[in-house]
């Protein structure tokens, strides 16, 4: 019997795809770039699986295409705004990702461009580098403390969780947090947690604001001007969620007339394109999507898509199934 045929996008730590060549006719995009349209339909139309990223954009025009062999889209990362999950349904294909792999070190980046915000970071690294450092001075680069300050998290699922545990724990912060649904009474407890009622009574409350929604629709340009103003004026603005959920012109607008004081950025609204006015601004962190970047974290995301691609294929249901 022969082994199902597996097309992976981009290069996977070595230990997973040794892992699915153990079990797979594996093939891996050579590149290690972005599939266009034209090679991704033809991927769907020439492998059982397909195990692509966030890079790939698979709409309903391919999922509906005729002529597809594909029967499972394992995708690695838990972001799957990406593929159309309703053409996927329609054209009988099932979809996966990995929610879990990656929360602890999403969390912990979190957490670094908070401080590299509050401390002014990115601003005196640059300063180094540049040579015009010309010695220490008592009222250079001064930042501020983040103890005592409060957190507010746009999202309380698995990784805001996870940073208000370590904000609270390391960096003696206030959690706050907006989301459509309440935590347990045992979880808000423990965390020291605050629920707002609504997203600009957070922002207007909050020292740091932290974004952990969803892409999609529903949330693109949720931080807009109308959002911004809400914020203080000493705030510092934190997104390691989805690029799209940020107005990145409205930001960069903000920062420059000193609406906020400071934005940390992971990802961005047209990746790997950045609005040119942020780039210009010294009051920006700018990080190229390192929010899963240790080899642990990608290697246990790798994993987990290769269980889903097991019990798939194995004739179970997967145990990550999105569609």
């Amino acid at each position: 019997m022969s082994r199902p045929t597996l097309l992976i996008t981009r290069h996977l730590p070595a230990a997973v795809l040794e892992r699915l060549r153990a079990s797979y006719d594996v093939t891996v995009n050579p590149d290690d770039r972005p599939l266009g349209g034209e090679a991704l339909l033809m991927a769907l139309r020439t492998y059982d699986a397909l195990a692509p990223t966030i890079t790939d954009k698979l709409d309903a025009a391919l999922l509906l295409s005729p002529g597809l062999k594909t029967r499972i889209i394992a995708n690695f990362g838990a972001g799957h705004e990406h593929i159309d999950l309703e053409a996927a349904r329609r054209a009988n294909l099932v979809v996966t990702n990995t929610p879990d792999a990656l929360t602890e070190a999403t969390a912990e980046l979190t957490v670094l461009l908070i401080l590299m915000t509050s401390r002014r970071a990115g601003e005196g690294e640059r300063l180094v580098r540049s040579g015009k450092w010309s010695g220490w001075a008592p009222t250079q680069l001064l930042g501020t403390d983040v103890k005592g300050k409060t957190l507010g998290l746009v999202g309380f699922g698995r990784i805001a969780k996870e940073v208000a545990r370590r904000a609270r724990a390391a960096l003696g912060m206030r959690i706050a947090y907006y989301s459509r649904s309440r935590a347990a009474a045992e979880e808000e407890h423990a965390l020291g947690a605050e629920q707002y009622a609504t997203l600009e009574s957070l922002l207007a409350a909050s020292d740091v604001v932290s974004l952990h929604c969803p892409g999609g629709a529903a949330t693109r340009h949720l931080i807009n001007a109308q959002t911004l103003a809400h914020m203080k004026p000493t705030a510092i603005l934190i997104n390691t969620a989805r690029g799209s959920v940020v107005d990145e012109d409205a930001l960069a607008n903000a920062l420059a007339q000193g609406k906020i004081a400071a934005a940390g950025l992971d990802v961005y609204e047209r990746e790997p394109e950045v609005t040119p006015a942020l780039r210009e601004l010294e009051n920006v962190v700018l990080l190229p999507h390192l929010g899963s970047a240790t080899l642990q974290a990608r290697t246990a995301m790798g994993m987990q898509m290769a269980d889903n691609l097991d019990s798939f294929f194995a004739g179970r249901n997967p145990p990550n199934r999105v569609a």
